[in-house]
């Protein structure tokens, strides 16, 4: 029940579509410009850097303000760690697919920003460092994106084995599925991306959508 409850809570606070609304201040339907979706890339790509960092700090910050409420109301949960990560999982089905917005909104990759600072604050320097090279390097933002997701798995599977979370091993194991759904989820809203990734075809930061 704890699970599903938080799954709600993370839902709902995901529900919040900053680019959408961030847009609508510009007199823009971001997901009728660009790529079509309503995260930070695609607002910065259709709106310019203001509006591309204000949805990725809105989008940052619901995730964490979700797990924070959690934390809260399962004050001394044995399991905290996998409660908190359930939250996370629901902030990017609600960001990926709000009900309002006919299930279409973002990729969830600023919303998994949140959630890493949320988990383990001494995660977020390696994949905010490695995503910077990537970007940096490649242009595309869509592979410094993935390499998170990936870096993120590994991270937490390093902490659970290490034991930084302190939960039994089926609570343990759980928190690793959950994290690797999240991962999987992140590539299949990139698909599209990896596609034009491989066909040597996506958009660059800085160039013209083609």
């Amino acid at each position: 029940m704890e699970r599903i409850i938080c799954l709600l809570i993370g839902y709902v606070f995901g529900l919040f579509q900053t680019g959408y609304f961030v847009g609508k201040l510009n007199h823009v339907d971001i997901r009728q410009k660009g790529s079509g979706n309503s995260g930070s890339t695609n607002a910065l790509r259709v709106l310019g850097i203001k509006a591309g960092l204000m949805t990725f700090a809105g989008d940052v910050l619901k995730c964490v303000l979700a797990i924070f409420l959690v934390r809260q109301i399962f004050k001394g949960s044995e399991y905290l760690p996998l409660l908190a990560m359930y939250t996370g999982a629901g902030v990017t089905l609600g960001h990926n697919y709000p009900f309002y917005l006919h299930f279409k909104g973002g990729k969830g990759i600023a919303v998994l920003a949140g959630l890493v600072i949320s988990t383990k604050l001494w995660m977020a320097p390696i994949p905010l460092a490695a995503f910077i090279l990537v970007v940096a390097i490649s242009r595309y933002v869509s592979a410094g994106s993935l390499l998170v997701t990936i870096i993120f798995l590994g991270e937490v599977i390093y902490c659970g084995q290490m034991g930084g979370f302190a939960m039994e091993l089926t609570h343990l194991y759980e928190l690793y599925v959950v994290t690797f759904l999240l991962m999987v989820l992140a590539w299949w809203r990139h698909r599209a991306n990896i596609v034009r990734l491989l066909k040597g075809t996506e958009n660059k930061i800085g160039s013209s959508k083609k």
